[in-house]
């Protein structure tokens, strides 16, 4: 085993460890809870010693580093999440290689979305990003539809040709009320999640926390957590 196999093993054992230790303190079965280990920034050979360690979910969040990576690992049993904000224009893109887009928050990205998908013949899955620090109509000071835009949009989504809406996501906020509170941002979620399944049932997934809130993630009711660092380490400085 190489010395990078060697570390991320270690780093991913760890991971698991808090994930388990998490979900028992809850009152939760480990099996809620889905890892998805976040790879922006690091190389394709880091995919796929994840690949190998038994990782089954992956996230991007920049099309220019994540299309010629994903390209670079299309062998191999992986869901690809794309996470950050994603313009139109990198649309036809994103769909070329992601199973699910975490990061829908308009009726022009659903739309474009929709039209890709189709004219590819997939199906896509959809989360809307949740921005728990925007105002009434506002959207969040890294994208996400404010709380009260969530009905209409997810009805957009369930409604789109070639989409799959499955549920909510969030980043907990660095600004507003929940600033430095990130469980009762994730309880807060879990409240909206609770809301939209009355009239979409099936969008179960709530997409939260990361390496440093993974905890309070699990805690509030997250059925996925996004963990970079944690698991590949310090990230390189981009140039």
């Amino acid at each position: 085993m190489t010395d990078r196999k060697q570390e991320i093993a270690a780093n991913l054992a760890a991971v698991e460890e808090r994930i388990t230790a998490a979900c028992a303190a809850a009152g939760r079965p480990r099996e809620e809870v889905t890892l998805i280990v976040v790879t922006k920034t690091y190389p394709a050979d880091d995919v796929r010693i994840l690949s190998e360690l038994g990782v089954r979910h992956v996230a991007e969040n920049r099309d220019q580093d994540a299309a010629p990576k994903a390209a670079a690992c299309s062998d191999l049993p992986l869901s690809w999440h794309f996470v950050g904000q994603l313009q139109t224009n990198k649309v036809r893109s994103v769909v070329g290689y992601a199973d699910v887009v975490q990061s829908v928050d308009r009726a022009r990205l659903v739309a474009a979305l929709s039209k890709e998908a189709v004219r590819t013949g997939r199906e896509l899955g959809c989360l809307l990003q949740v921005a728990l620090d925007a105002g009434e109509g506002g959207r969040g000071e890294r994208g996400g539809v404010s709380p009260d835009g969530i009905e209409e949009l997810a009805d957009l989504v369930a409604g789109s040709e070639g989409l799959r809406f499955d549920g909510l996501m969030t980043v907990a906020p660095l600004t507003g009320a929940y600033a430095g509170r990130q469980r009762a941002a994730f309880e807060h979620l879990m409240d909206l999640s609770t809301c939209v399944r009355r009239t979409h049932p099936a969008a179960t997934m709530v997409s939260a926390g990361m390496s440093a809130d993974l905890e309070q993630a699990v805690a509030a009711g997250a059925t996925h957590v996004r963990v970079g660092t944690a698991v590949l380490g310090v990230r390189p400085r981009l140039g």
